[in-house]
């Protein structure tokens, strides 16, 4: 892989973690309950992303189509519906804060299953990063102690459905990375259309609406979620699975920023500590990687001694 490609992706992958920030803020604004709020947010994604497909791949649908009815193809689509299900059920049933320390494992998994499928490595640094990064999303997450909150059944569930989204997130980056001739809209249109889908049979059409606000729904579900999951998808082809889930924790850290912001709920110093960690560890870690890529890129130009 070419350190331009590398940096493509790195950039793609920081773009698209930073449009999914408001993501949960939105999903608050909302004020709609589970199911409801998988059937809007997954239905909107969903058809968006194969809107887009077919738009911009007119004419070559039949080999994408080919390429998508294959069992890499189908494995991506399940990942990706999985985890839009397993994430808004966590976030609507459950403490945030359990869920989002489970989402943060995202980087060991997916560094694990690249070296374990694809045998690629992962450097110390990459490894050294993963291990500050965590202990910040830690002490972030864990931040709301602070306000006394408790550790009971919902939170255990909590947890399990943050580890839940952050095995399906891995697998469906390593397999987008494997699987390069898997067209990325189609199939995480798929899977986000078969997650809507499961939404509207258990909310019922006449429940759809309700009391809740629509126009934040449709802000996540139309633009923030097909913009921040297609470049984070793309950036997993062109740089290490374990790159593009660093950069998807920012989410962790500044997405209670807009909550605060949105709707007066501000973080506790713990969170913001922890918060200043990832951050501080993420920037450290790409601009040694800048560095690294600018001397390979010299060391290649450099003439032969003689």
């Amino acid at each position: 892989m070419s350190a331009r490609l590398a940096g493509k992706g790195v950039a793609l992958a920081a773009f698209g973690a930073l449009v999914l920030t408001p993501d949960a803020m939105l999903m608050r604004l909302s004020g709609m309950e589970g199911v409801q709020m998988l059937a809007w947010r997954s239905t909107l994604m969903g058809s968006v992303l194969i809107a887009a497909w077919a738009v911009s791949r007119a004419g070559e649908w039949q080999s994408d189509l080919a390429a998508l009815w294959t069992l890499g193809g189908l494995a991506i689509a399940l990942c990706q519906g999985i985890n839009g299900m397993l994430f808004t059920f966590g976030i609507a049933g459950s403490p945030a804060t359990p869920v989002l320390l489970g989402v943060a494992t995202v980087p060991v998994i997916s560094a694990l299953l690249a070296w374990l499928l694809m045998g690629e490595a992962t450097g110390r640094a990459t490894w050294l990063t993963i291990a500050v990064v965590l202990a910040g999303i830690a002490l972030a997450v864990l931040g709301k102690a602070e306000a006394g909150a408790p550790w009971d059944a919902a939170a255990l569930r909590g947890a399990l459905y943050g580890l839940g989204v952050a095995v399906c997130l891995a697998i469906s980056f390593v397999l987008i990375r494997k699987h390069a001739t898997v067209p990325i809209l189609p199939s995480v249109g798929l899977g986000a259309l078969g997650a809507g889908a499961l939404g509207i049979v258990l909310t019922g059409p006449s429940q759809m609406v309700g009391e809740a606000s629509l126009w934040p729904i449709f802000v996540t579900g139309a633009v923030v979620l097909p913009v921040s999951f297609y470049c984070l998808s793309l950036a997993s082809r062109h740089t290490a699975a374990a790159n593009v889930s660093l950069l998807l924790l920012l989410e962790t850290v500044l997405g209670p920023l807009w909550v605060w912001l949105g709707i007066g709920e501000a973080p506790t110093p713990m969170m913001l500590g922890g918060g200043v960690i990832v951050v501080a560890a993420l920037a450290v870690y790409l601009m040694r990687a800048r560095v690294t890529e600018g001397r390979r890129k010299r060391s290649a130009s450099a003439p032969p001694l003689p």
